[in-house]
């Protein structure tokens, strides 16, 4: 059976890391605090290196924006965790027999660096980020991408886990996937209901350890 989880806010805490990996960068390079505040908003949901180019337009900044962006992707996976009892249920899952693949929006290399930073990238069959394809979840081909990624098919079934509710949850019942939300975000209105709801990934692993692969 096949299993996809969402990365940032569902395996990894991406915002703490923001704020430290932020607040770092800013002090190296001893930045104001506009400058400051202006990344954390506009790094607040995903990070790309056209943002670097708008934050020299923005504030006049010497240096080369993709020497600034290469910094906070290393920076950012430095600071990103993956909790030990997360890894550890992952572990169980993959030796109860499932696929593990991981599924996310966001530029490939930021996201890949986090995955091998904290160790996920030893316990999973195959990653699909939306910067491979320029893609972005919910749209059915990230997930069968990452399906075919891990040697699987979405023909198989599966499940999809994650915190956002249109991107994982909708595009999650799009590929045809059963879905487990990690509540936190508000719920759109019209949406169809995950079909399970949990506020960790280590209880959704045990949902899916209760099922029986196929």
């Amino acid at each position: 059976m096949l299993a996809l989880f969402d990365l940032d806010g569902t395996l990894v805490n991406r915002q703490s890391a923001l704020i430290d990996t932020v607040t770092a960068l800013c002090r190296a390079h001893a930045y104001s605090q506009d400058v400051e505040q202006w990344l954390l908003t506009h790094l607040a949901d995903r990070a790309y290196p056209s943002i670097f180019a708008q934050l020299h337009t923005t504030f006049g900044l010497e240096g080369e924006p993709a020497s600034l962006w290469q910094e906070y992707v290393d920076r950012m996976a430095a600071a990103v965790t993956c909790r030990p009892e997360v890894l550890e249920e992952l572990a169980r899952l993959r030796a109860a027999a499932w696929t593990i693949g991981i599924v996310t929006n966001g530029a490939s290399d930021i996201q890949r660096a986090k995955i091998t930073a904290t160790g996920l990238i030893d316990l999973v069959d195959g990653v699909a980020v939306s910067g491979d394809l320029e893609i972005r979840k919910p749209d059915p081909r990230l997930f069968e991408l990452a399906a075919a990624r891990c040697g699987s098919t979405l023909a198989h079934g599966g499940w999809l886990i994650g915190d956002n509710p249109a991107g994982d949850i909708g595009g999650g019942h799009q590929a045809g996937l059963h879905t487990i939300w990690l509540r936190g975000r508000p719920w759109p209105d019209g949406l169809a209901a995950a079909h399970h709801t949990v506020d960790d990934v280590t209880e959704a692993i045990a949902i899916l350890l209760n099922e029986t692969p196929e």
